[in-house]
């Protein structure tokens, strides 16, 4: 999923920041799924190389394709749920 689209189903479709915020601070504590949160463009949106490539590393581990530039095809693996790909 996106970080637009989780803020959309929390009731803030504009919070997308607060999401990213919220699974920085978070994901370790609550044992969150951050890894599966990527930007709109469908790309990878951690800027230091660390945390890239272990997101990387976690998504490709799950089966999904990232291009060495960080972009998944939203087409192929965003999770929409049933009212949202009816749209």
């Amino acid at each position: 999923m996106t970080y637009g689209q989780i803020a959309a189903l929390a009731g803030s479709p504009r919070g997308a920041r607060q999401i990213v915020r919220i699974l920085h601070s978070m994901s370790k504590k609550h044992k969150l799924p951050w890894h599966r949160v990527i930007n709109a463009k469908g790309r990878i949106g951690l800027m230091d190389d660390e945390s890239f490539l272990l997101q990387k590393m976690y998504l490709e581990g799950e089966g999904v394709a990232v291009s060495a530039e960080g972009e998944i095809d939203l087409a192929q693996y965003q999770h929409l749920r049933a009212s949202e790909s009816e749209e």
